[in-house]
């Protein structure tokens, strides 16, 4: 199955990314059937082949959710954005329940007293 996403170029630290049309089994650095733009979040440039991407979208081929969001930012796209990826939770830290010290002197009050 064909799908359209991002391939990531670059130096370290200095992100810049191709939107390539790839089988979605391929390895994201490797093999890909067409470049259709380019994307670059630091200085936030975007340059995309809209009839091409045209093209493939009328053929069905499937996005992934961040070139869906990228398309739909930029008014190419019509439709609402959709969650890319999703933070984990951070896990609750375990409240201590109290052994009940209220009760504890009740007790020794009343042993004395009987």
């Amino acid at each position: 199955m064909l799908t359209i996403r991002l391939q990531r170029t670059g130096k370290k630290n200095q992100a810049d990314f191709r939107i390539v049309l790839t089988e979605k089994e391929n390895p994201v650095q490797k093999k890909f059937n067409e470049v259709l733009g380019s994307y670059n979040p630091r200085r936030k440039t975007f340059q995309v082949k809209e009839d091409r991407l045209k093209y493939w979208l009328g053929q069905n081929i499937e996005l992934s959710a961040t070139v869906h969001n990228l398309l739909v930012t930029k008014g190419l796209l019509d439709g609402k954005k959709v969650q890319a990826f999703a933070l984990p939770k951070k896990a609750a830290p375990a409240e201590a329940v109290p052994e009940q010290p209220a009760e504890a002197p009740a007790l020794a009050a009343e042993t004395p007293a009987a």
